[in-house]
């Protein structure tokens, strides 16, 4: 799932390329992707690309001062910008991976898509960014909160912390892939409970996270948009890295999965040496 980094390069792509361009039409290829009625989407033709940016790890492009775009890219969504269409013809829904498609004046333009059969992909046009029920709902940016309200947004619910660090309400921003290398470089168990962390402990955690989205979007803005995933894996210590070595201490890189995602951690780094059996059972001291 594309998070903060990702989705800041894409915006920061779109800035570059797209924005100054005047748009032919707006496409919705995918109907389900479509959250939103009005504006329809042929209100978009003839506007202004103005401005790229994101709220969490929603994507947000604005049309003249009057339209937004937002979209949520899911699990398995992504962008791809194109200098040339191969075709003006309009395209069939329920066709391919391409949930919408825009098209600008000088050929070029960009496609919002969704890989694989679950269609999580969401898209809204609306006139206010804050008219998306998911970006009314989101905590303050990850980037943009000082230690004293990072401390107070992470105490603040009782529970494991890598499922508070990628509640959105808490934080914005960061997702299953980054939490696993902020508790790595903050050296904490995934399941430690935050009443129970010290301010040591918290600052710790304050500080690897600024670290690692700050390294992650310094090396992800800049590149083009197909990059993008293969500069992400790159950089990763422990998360997909599942029977790997550590790269702080040469441990295997082990993981926990749930039904639908798993997270990876380092024993000897975070947990003690101690591996964590399943997050229901496991009795580690956190």
């Amino acid at each position: 799932m594309p998070e903060l980094p990702e989705v800041e390069a894409l915006a920061a792509y779109l800035r570059e390329r797209a924005v100054g361009r005047t748009v032919d039409r707006l496409e919705i290829v995918a109907i389900s992707a479509l959250k939103t009625y009005d504006p329809p989407p042929t209100a978009v033709a003839g506007l202004t690309v103005t401005g790229a940016g994101r709220h969490g790890k929603f994507l947000d492009v604005e049309f003249g001062s009057e339209i937004h775009l937002v979209a949520h890219l899911a699990r398995a969504g992504w962008l791809h910008y194109r200098d040339a269409f191969p075709a003006t013809t309009p395209l069939k829904p329920g066709k391919g991976p391409i949930a919408v498609r825009v098209r600008l004046d000088d050929g070029s333009g960009f496609d919002l898509t969704e890989a694989g059969t679950k269609k999580s992909l969401a898209a809204y046009l609306v006139r206010d960014p804050a008219e998306v029920p998911g970006v009314s709902r989101l905590g303050p940016d990850a980037l943009a909160v000082d230690l004293e309200t990072f401390t107070a947004r992470v105490t603040s619910r009782r529970g494991q912390i890598k499922g508070v660090l990628t509640d959105q309400e808490i934080l914005a921003g960061i997702g299953n892939a980054y939490s696993d290398e902020i508790l790595h470089v903050a050296k904490l168990s995934p399941f430690a409970l935050t009443n129970k962390l010290t301010p040591e402990q918290l600052g710790r955690l304050f500080e690897a996270m600024r670290a690692v989205e700050t390294d992650a979007v310094t090396r992800s803005v800049g590149q083009r948009a197909a990059e993008l995933k293969g500069e992400k894996r790159s950089g990763f210590r422990v998360h997909a890295r599942t029977g790997l070595p550590c790269p702080v201490c040469g441990d295997t890189v082990r993981e926990v999965s749930f039904a639908d995602t798993s997270l990876q951690y380092c024993p000897t780094c975070q947990t003690g040496g101690k591996p964590l059996a399943d997050r229901r059972l496991s009795r580690i001291v956190r």
